[in-house]
């Protein structure tokens, strides 16, 4: 056959094919290019009364600590893939359909973004900084004076500040209890929860909160302490079994335990 005879493309068709290539690469950049996210699940707890590593997550000198309280306060993570590591469009897509998956901003993760170093280095400071401020705050709702009572605190490799709350929990726990001499603030019941604390006393919004609720349940929690900002947040995907109970202050919180221990009204989200 002469190329004289060949079938030739219109001249329309040649012009959609040439405008339909720029959008084909730009698809195909968009399925293979990294995204700015974090894909993260749920993490571990840690009951701040307990042990982590064989030693005590909270340590008390120049103090005799109160006895052993029968329950747990379970501090709540999330699981977060690394700053350095490639998120892409598939990656997104799958997460999409799973509860147990979040896809989040990177830097609401990774607050300072950068790289793996950098990250941790921000975590552990934020972590630090909310241990001090826990201790403060915890003591002073306890009329105690830190230049008498040393409290030293440890969990392991978790960063960040979302566990204030709860070493302010666990502070005052081990050091006064219900404050009757006679029990610990948790009744015995396994509560778990989340929230940073300023130190005025006020507990603030943390991220990822559905992902905690699913953890808190998973290892044995039926009230989970949360920001009242974050009720309608911690209610999209609630784990049956699970009651949420909102929080806005140190106080409030050791109000809604109390009522905990002796059987009163909680509020709810």
């Amino acid at each position: 056959m002469s190329d004289s005879s060949r079938p030739r493309l219109s001249a329309r068709r040649r012009t959609l094919a040439l405008c339909a290539l720029p959008v084909v690469l730009l698809f195909a950049l968009t399925l293979f290019a990294p995204l700015p996210y974090s894909l993260a699940q749920p993490g571990e707890t840690a009951d701040v009364l307990g042990a982590t590593g064989g030693k005590p997550v909270i340590s008390v000198k120049g103090a005799k600590p109160r006895g052993k309280d029968d329950g747990k306060l379970l501090s709540v993570t999330i699981a977060a893939t690394k700053p350095e590591a490639t998120v892409r469009v598939g990656d997104v897509a799958r997460a999409w359909f799973r509860e147990d998956r979040a896809v989040m901003p990177r830097e609401a993760v990774y607050p300072g973004g950068g790289d793996t170093r950098q990250a941790e280095k921000h975590i552990a400071k934020e972590m630090k900084d909310s241990q001090d401020t826990a201790v403060t705050v915890a003591l002073r709702q306890l009329h105690r004076s830190p230049k008498d009572v040393d409290v030293s605190l440890r969990l392991g490799d978790v960063g960040g500040p979302s566990a204030g709350l709860f070493f302010a929990l666990g502070i005052i726990d081990k050091l006064d209890g219900d404050g009757t001499g006679k029990g610990g603030l948790t009744g015995g019941h396994t509560i778990a929860g989340t929230g940073t604390i300023d130190a005025k006393g006020k507990v603030g919004a943390v991220g990822g909160v559905p992902l905690k609720t699913q953890a808190a349940r998973r290892d044995g929690a039926r009230i989970f302490l949360v920001p009242k900002s974050q009720c309608a947040e911690a209610s999209t995907e609630r784990p049956a079994g699970l009651r949420l109970v909102p929080v806005s202050t140190l106080k409030g919180t050791l109000d809604v335990l109390k009522r905990v221990r002796t059987g009163g009204e909680l509020p709810s989200c």
